[in-house]
């Protein structure tokens, strides 16, 4: 017999959700998990990471979480608070919780989901039991959060019948994107405005603006957004592909429900300049063994050492893959993820129009000449006229501040600082008063300013209060970002303590840590700080959104 404690605990209709986002898309899954919960009956508790307090989740009784990976394989800045005190001595006990984790990353990272996988582990230690089987999302993660998401509702459907719920967990499509023509799966193909090189002569570097045209799209975005522009591959690399494979480039092979020309679909609708584990996982078998001397118990480091900076040719060449048939190759490759660029302007200025900025990539490594994937395209092969297949890509943890007096301190170098064009553009056509201090990183002032004449502009309208530069190649030290924010420490944390929002968009395997560091030393001597409070202070102001960060 089942006792009236066990039925009420069995039947519980309250559910957490839960999310750490980086880039928005686990916002947008958890929002839409619990519009399907509640329409289901469900008392639904939705709440970012940031600001849940883990001790709550001890009178939790199902928890769905929903979590990006981030730099190394740690969680988003904003929800590693919340990891840490699971993590810590001091996580409460769970077993009266049950839960489900989806994890979202980037196959091509060594920490794949790394911060999903943690979080399912360490619920399971703390005595909490798995209600359904933790699912990893690559970038494309439509179908397997589709997936997931049915998943569950059916366990909770089940068990929830006998309190008179009833009916199936059949899961409606994912409505988030739906008041929109266009998006990641239909993108929109923009015409090209204007394609032209930020830097000036004399630069060792590349640095594309593109104007797109949007218009009749229905395409919405705001300041703090990306765009999704999906490339094509390098069609030498896709000609080298097909020869050394001896395949007939008119030969037809299945692309989703339909077939396409094999030399098209190699262009466009695959991934093929980048190798991932479980890539030659699923090759394997097609390989006949060739692949078991990378793929064995001890594959480890030597396994990511191959796959760093190899290409599919790489991959066909060194481990003789040719006589495998494309029919039966092509369906195994990863499709055509879009790229995400920081969008450089605000749609109330340019309402048609979205603009990137696009540093152009080359390189070579092992022996062969190679490229970024759309940068090289926008450099070499994009004129005006020509069309891309583009999405918005929303990201509501990347947003200016309700408030229009609130000050701004912005934090980029070259490209990262794409998104503060858009801030200043749009403070500027709305009128804000909130007063505005960038620094800004590159490498000669002369060539390499991007966007100057507009930060220029803005200091002399006063929508720019403070510019500070940091150029490395002008001086015989080596200058960065980081250092102009140490020499600036009393004002820069004036600015702090007067309720200014901070921003930092860069890359986040060199400049975030060095910014989050000079940080940490401004707190500490400017605010007479140790350094764990000065931790607690960063800590505090990205609990209160205050500290915001666009990393790629």
């Amino acid at each position: 017999m089942i006792s009236p404690e066990a039925d009420d605990r069995a039947f519980d209709r309250g559910v957490t959700v839960l999310f750490a986002s980086q880039t928005g898309n686990g916002r947008v899954l958890a929002a839409e998990l619990s519009r399907r919960l509640e329409g289901r009956g469900f008392r639904v508790t939705l709440a970012s990471m940031t600001e849940y307090p883990p001790d709550r989740l001890a009178n939790a009784r199902q928890l769905f979480a929903i979590t990006s990976t981030y730099g190394e394989g740690g969680p988003p800045a904003t929800a590693a608070p919340f990891f840490d005190v699971l993590l810590g001595e001091r996580a409460p006990r769970l077993e009266g919780l049950r839960f489900s984790v989806l994890a979202l990353g980037d196959v091509t990272y060594d920490s794949f989901c790394q911060a999903g996988r943690v979080l399912d582990r360490r619920l399971e230690e703390l005595g909490a039991e798995r209600l359904y089987p933790r699912t990893d999302c690559d970038i494309e993660y439509h179908e397997p959060a589709e997936a997931w998401m049915a998943g569950v509702l059916a366990v909770l459907a089940r068990e929830a019948a006998p309190s008179g719920a009833g009916g199936t967990a059949a899961s409606a499509p994912m409505s988030a994107a739906a008041p929109l023509q266009y998006g990641r799966h239909r993108p929109f193909p923009a015409e090209v405005l204007e394609n032209v090189n930020l830097n000036g002569p004399g630069s060792d570097k590349e640095t594309r603006h593109l104007a797109l045209s949007i218009a009749g799209s229905g395409l919405q975005y705001e300041p703090g957004d990306s765009l999704g522009i999906f490339p094509e591959n390098p069609p030498e690399l896709v000609d080298g592909l097909l020869g050394e494979m001896r395949w007939n480039p008119e030969e037809p092979v299945p692309v989703g429900e339909e077939d396409v020309p094999l030399r098209e679909a190699l262009l466009s609708r695959y991934e093929i300049t980048a190798l991932s584990e479980p890539l030659l996982e699923r090759l394997a078998p097609a390989a006949a063994g060739r692949l078991d001397e990378l793929l064995g118990p001890t594959r480890g480091e030597r396994l990511q050492e191959y796959l760093a900076g190899r290409d599919l040719l790489d991959l066909v060449r060194d481990f003789s893959l040719a006589g495998v048939a494309a029919r039966e190759f092509i369906p195994l490759l990863r499709r055509m993820p879009p790229r995400l660029y920081s969008i450089a302007g605000s749609p109330r200025v340019n309402p048609d129009e979205v603009h990137v900025a696009v540093a152009v990539l080359r390189y070579r490594t092992h022996g062969r000449d190679r490229e970024g994937v759309f940068s090289v395209q926008c450099a070499e092969r994009l004129r005006p006229g020509d069309r891309l297949p583009v999405c918005v890509h929303a990201n509501p943890d990347f947003r200016l501040p309700a408030d229009p007096d609130v000050p701004l301190v912005m934090i980029g170098s070259g490209t990262g600082v794409a998104p503060f064009r858009a801030f200043l553009q749009d403070r500027e056509q709305t009128g804000a008063a909130g007063r505005t201090w960038l620094f800004f990183g590159e490498r000669r002032s002369e060539c390499d300013f991007l966007y100057r004449a507009e930060w220029e502009r803005w200091l002399r309208r006063g929508v720019l209060a403070r510019l500070d530069t940091a150029f490395s190649r002008d001086a015989d030290r080596k200058v960065y970002v980081q250092h102009r924010m140490i020499e600036n420490a009393r004002e820069l944390f004036g600015w702090l303590e007067q309720g200014a929002h901070l921003y930092m968009c860069g890359d986040y395997r060199r400049m975030f840590p060095n910014v989050h560091a000079a940080l940490g030393t401004v707190v500490e001597r400017a605010g007479a700080r140790t350094a764990t409070e000065a931790g607690q202070y960063l800590a505090g102001l990205i609990q209160q959104n205050r500290y915001q960060s666009d990393v790629y």
